[in-house]
């Protein structure tokens, strides 16, 4: 139940799209019972989303350092949500990925691409060593958008070979990974 979960791994904050401040996230998620969160505002070249840069990821890890010193009970991680480029590629350079806690890839473009090409850029982030999670990992938007076409078979054989983990995302727009 509700009670099992010890922490939340994919958050934005008004530091990207989110609606609340770091603090907020991180007390809301104090008063859960959470022991963790990791702040995962979009980075590279994500425009509406109001993407963060290596400049303001270098101003978000001093923010959260603080808070880490200010609020006890509660644990806050830096990480990210890096786009998949269309090659597969990150929109984020490894140099800058390395330095953080989490590093969460997911597809944000090319979503007609053919079933071959999407499998191709995921496992190619996927074998990123940099990435730790697969956000969304089929794209789906309940209502608003289908699924692209995806080889998930191959992706998890991929993702087993680097202990990349595939996201479960239980927004309700979303609910990716299907239970199938």
């Amino acid at each position: 139940g509700y009670n099992d979960i010890k922490g939340d791994l994919q958050m934005h904050t008004k530091w990207s799209d989110g609606n609340n401040t770091i603090e907020e996230m991180a007390l809301e998620a104090k008063t859960l019972g959470y022991g963790y969160i990791c702040i995962t505002d979009h980075t590279g070249k994500l425009a509406i989303a109001n993407a963060l840069d290596e400049k303001r990821i270098v101003q978000q890890r001093k923010d959260i350092d603080k808070l880490n010193k200010k609020l006890s009970g509660i644990t806050i991680l830096q990480g990210v949500e890096v786009n998949i480029t269309n090659d597969g590629t990150l929109d984020m350079s490894d140099k800058v990925l390395k330095q953080l806690d989490i590093v969460v890839a997911s597809i944000h473009s090319g979503f007609k691409n053919p079933r071959e090409k999407i499998t191709k850029r995921m496992i190619k982030a996927v074998e990123n060593e940099n990435v730790d999670i697969i956000a969304h990992p089929t794209g789906r938007l309940i209502t608003k958008r289908e699924a692209y076409e995806i080889d998930l078979d191959e992706v998890f054989d991929a993702a087993k070979k680097t202990n990349t983990v595939m996201e479960i995302n239980s927004y309700p727009e979303r609910m990716d990974l299907k239970d199938a």
